[in-house]
């Protein structure tokens, strides 16, 4: 027994430790540059970042990609051949996720630096390129942070849905910000309703299980408001406006 309470006691040191002064893992993200090399011959590349820890494939975000896959839609009946590239910020271990809870609570400063390099990576090698970074939730997060870094790139824009409202605050014309017409708790921070979430949050999870719906926890933590469906008038139409006012 005492062997144990050791064991779980030098893992809960460890993994402090490592919180605190552990190097910054990033996923390898070897996807992100083989479709950047395909994108190569795209007028847009929109880069898409899912929300909770973001690495949920893009096939699996069933939040935010019907939202991504409009926009591209929309770009291509414009005329302008675009290619999706998905980004992962965290890597799917648990030192991966350490990590980036670190990078989280430190507004995305690291994640967002590198994501930055790349983007100056394209529109100093495809100049007549035009990019998107499109983020939800946490990915917004990551989107504000990288375009304080990118702002002088007059052919990169955004669009943030959802963006937690601790988010240090950016503002520019190229970046559009979404929160449901201010109807989305966690972005416009109600203290309230974010706290009933938490404490719904666990019996969710655990009905889940039985119900066959087999929740992950963030997924359990259903904030007011903080759904985005394309038909929504405080969604779909301001979009179309954004990409109207940039691309046509």
């Amino acid at each position: 027994m005492k062997k144990i309470k050791y064991l779980i006691f030098a893992l809960i040191v460890s993994t402090g430790l490592f919180f605190l002064f552990g190097p910054e893992v990033l996923p390898e993200n070897l996807q992100f540059r083989e479709t950047l090399n395909l994108g190569a011959e795209s007028d847009v590349i929109i880069i898409f970042n899912s929300g909770g820890w973001g690495n949920t494939p893009l096939e699996e975000a069933m939040d935010f990609t019907p939202i991504v896959e409009e926009i591209e839609q929309i770009l291509n009946n414009w005329g302008y051949d675009s290619i999706v590239v998905p980004y992962k910020r965290t890597k799917d271990n648990l030192f991966g996720k350490i990590s980036g809870a670190k990078d989280s609570l430190d507004s995305f400063k690291f994640s967002s630096k590198v994501l930055a390099e790349e983007m100056e990576f394209l529109t100093k090698n495809f100049p007549n390129k035009k990019i998107i970074i499109a983020g939800l939730s946490n990915g917004g997060s990551l989107v504000r942070e990288t375009m304080k870094k990118v702002s002088e790139e007059a052919s990169i824009y955004a669009i943030e849905v959802g963006t937690p409202f601790w988010a240090e605050t950016f503002e520019s014309e190229n970046v559009l910000k979404l929160n449901n017409n201010g109807k989305d708790s966690l972005a416009t921070g109600e203290i309230k309703h974010l706290v009933s979430s938490l404490i719904k949050a666990p019996f969710k999870w655990i009905f889940s299980k039985f119900d066959g719906q087999n929740l992950c926890f963030s997924q359990a933590i259903q904030v007011k408001g903080h759904e985005y469906f394309w038909s929504s008038p405080e969604v779909g139409s301001k979009i179309v406006a954004f990409l109207e006012d940039k691309f046509r």
